[in-house]
């Protein structure tokens, strides 16, 4: 039997200013969480402070043990390569720990044979700093696959991409989830795609984590009124997951 991940977080702060109340979280195995909440809410400093970027002791166990940092994978937020680095070798670089002198032939198929899956083999040796936006979010997330993380952080890993890659990366977290028993832990501003794809979601507002719990669930009409500040309608896809319209709440009558 595959043992969750039990993640407990101290207070988080930003400066002087706490952003976020002490909490305890449990991760699955195989599972896909989605976090969500409006701008500031604090996403991008939990998902920080869990890969050990943040001066708060956070200590995360696996079956008992302590999680190194090195089994964390973590794509951050716009991160980009600038470098003159070819698509192969940045994904090569997902496990910098077993190359050498010379990287082994199976570990570079490896990788190849990732590229392929995930539809990057014609970018292979191009330089990551030629790319786009999109096509570096895309390497980015096949080298932290590539890594064979305990655990996979992401902040907003579909936001440079179109609808297309958009779906088909999330459904690749999925299935890398599934096949691996790593859960993956993703902050999101789409709340349709956070709701399609995830297990459970973990809603952060007002300094806490406000709700934790199926998409259905969570994602209620007062909810999502109350902090996103809109008026949400709530449509039903064709395979039956929610999806949110989001509409300006209306202007109370002057006078």
């Amino acid at each position: 039997m595959n043992a969750a991940i039990e993640i407990t977080l101290p207070a988080l702060h930003r400066g002087r200013a706490r952003v976020l109340a002490p909490c305890r979280l449990h991760l699955a195995a195989g599972e896909v969480v989605t976090l969500i909440g409006p701008n500031g809410a604090g996403k991008s400093t939990l998902l920080q402070a869990i890969a050990g970027l943040s001066p708060e002791p956070v200590r995360l166990t696996l079956g008992g043990r302590a999680v190194a940092r090195g089994e964390v994978g973590f794509l951050p937020q716009a991160f980009a390569v600038r470098a003159a680095l070819s698509v192969l070798d940045c994904v090569l670089l997902g496990r910098r720990e077993a190359l050498g002198m010379r990287v082994p032939p199976l570990l570079i198929a490896e990788a190849e044979a990732l590229l392929h899956r995930l539809g990057l083999s014609e970018l292979a040796d191009r330089a990551m700093h030629d790319l786009s936006g999109g096509q570096q979010q895309r390497v980015l997330i096949a080298q932290r696959l590539f890594r064979r993380p305990k655990l996979l952080l992401l902040d907003e890993p579909t936001s440079a991409l179109d609808l297309h890659h958009q779906l088909e990366a999330m459904a690749l977290l999925r299935a890398h989830a599934a096949a691996t028993c790593a859960p993956v832990l993703a902050a999101l501003h789409d709340l349709s795609l956070a709701a399609r794809y995830a297990d459970r979601v973990l809603v952060l507002a007002e300094g806490r984590i406000e709700a934790d719990g199926p998409p259905e669930a969570v994602l209620t009409p007062d909810r999502l009124s109350r902090h996103w500040r809109i008026a949400p309608e709530i449509l039903r896809a064709r395979d039956d997951k929610p999806v949110i319209v989001p509409h300006l709440p209306a202007c109370a009558p002057s006078g």
